[in-house]
């Protein structure tokens, strides 16, 4: 198998593992456990609490003591191994402790895979720009497969999502420790400090008032993406309480009807050159806001009957509103950034986004909804919940273009055309 076939399968398999439970453990969470909405929004938090600072240590690991490809399936291994004893936890306490866990073990994969990837790549001569796209849309292709997979066996309000996650896991762990050398470097490079390795440098950005502002949009737009992962197929499970809705698509399969978001991901990337060209960055990040209004106002007049079409195109707008904006946000940083700090602020951003965004999201959400929209039988008011949702997004984009003082310029433009070729 060629270096290609065999990162393509590592992809498919590490987004995999993410997709057979991402967007179904809200089902699992509500409908098998009957847990609270306020402790289910801390739940979703550990993937922010992990983001902070696992990535980086994993990269000061391999940099200087362990390969990267064994790093990355021990850390699969252990994961495979808390995933599977999800299942047994019996209280939503000890289940943000053992999630906590998991994403500890999962976050840092996502970083070390790309380390492995363009490591691969380079040492078999292949041009990085050129070959890993067509790699990593295969990692999309795998969290769809999942999603598919534990929906038409009926797993979305099973424990059996987390067994699947951790078989999976599992192989591609064991799969990792075959995949192509990726030795520590730290003595062919310059040695970084422990500040820089963490990426601290790259803070004081945020005595710029462009830096600060991007980076605290950033952080309020990687909110938004955790209510979508968070309560999106459980919004649809819920329509089966309503005799008029329980027996439609929509609700039998959510999961399937929610890849349409990842499927629409895909289309949206080979639209963002165009966009970039034509709008520049600020308007296109300023369009990814307004696609997250549209996205939670569908979904708050939608149902699975007339309705279905709108919760169709909120799936479809999905993709821009998730690409749009970290996209159009990594350029930025890339374009308009020294250098030689170029990497840190691109992990500052990150952070921002799945860090600090995904704790404020799911802290707020959970407290939000448990408060305001959750009765007293624990039924949930979707349509205040969405439109709360797209009303603080509105607020986000209308805010954004007078605060943001940011024009179209000459390395953005070239930074663009590069993406072209």
């Amino acid at each position: 198998m060629n270096v290609k076939l065999r990162l393509t399968l590592m992809n498919f398999l590490q987004f995999f593992i993410w997709g057979s439970w991402l967007i179904t453990i809200g089902v699992y969470w509500f409908q098998n456990k009957g847990w609270s909405g306020a402790e289910f929004g801390v739940i979703f938090s550990t993937m922010g609490i992990s983001s902070i600072f696992m990535p980086a240590l994993a990269g000061i690991i391999c940099d200087r003591f362990v390969n990267a490809e064994k790093l990355y399936g021990t850390f699969h291994i252990l994961g495979a191994c808390v995933l599977f004893c999800l299942p047994m936890v019996t209280n939503p306490s000890t289940f943000f402790w053992v999630i906590l866990l998991n994403m500890i073990f999962y976050m840092p994969t996502l970083s070390l895979s790309i380390t492995v990837a363009y490591t691969a790549l380079k040492n078999a001569k292949q041009d990085v720009v050129k070959d890993y796209p067509p790699i990593r849309i295969w990692g999309t292709i795998g969290f769809i497969a999942a999603l598919w997979v534990v929906s038409l066996t009926g797993n979305e309000a099973s424990s059996n999502q987390f067994y699947i996650a951790s078989g999976v896991s599992l192989a591609l762990g064991i799969y990792a420790f075959t995949l192509p050398k990726c030795p520590p470097l730290a003595n062919k490079v310059e040695s970084k400090s422990f500040v820089d390795a963490l990426g601290l440098r790259a803070f004081t950005l945020f005595k710029q008032k462009k830096f600060a502002t991007f980076f605290l949009f950033s952080m309020f737009l990687g909110a938004a993406l955790q209510l979508t992962n968070a309560y999106g197929d459980t919004y649809l499970h819920d329509f089966k309480e309503n005799p008029a809705f329980a027996n439609l698509l929509a609700v039998k399969y959510p999961a399937i009807i929610m890849s349409i978001s990842q499927i629409s991901e895909t289309l949206f990337i080979l639209a963002i050159p165009f966009f970039l060209r034509k709008f520049g960055i600020k308007y296109v990040m300023l369009f990814s806001m307004l696609a997250w209004v549209l996205r939670f106002g569908l979904f708050a007049f939608g149902d699975p009957a007339g309705g279905l079409w709108m919760i169709i195109l909120s799936c479809i707008v999905y993709g821009m509103a998730f690409d749009f904006f970290n996209i159009s946000g990594s350029l930025f940083v890339e374009t308009q950034i020294d250098e030689k700090i170029r990497g840190s602020a691109q992990g500052l951003f990150m952070m921002m986004v799945n860090g600090f965004g995904a704790l404020f999201g799911s802290f707020t959400s959970g407290m939000i909804i448990e408060h305001f929209f959750t009765g007293a039988n624990q039924s949930k008011d979707w349509h205040g919940i969405w439109l709360t949702f797209a009303a603080y997004t509105l607020l986000l984009a209308i805010t954004f273009p007078f605060i943001f003082k940011y024009k179209h310029n000459k390395a953005e433009l070239n930074a663009i055309n590069a993406m072209n070729h």
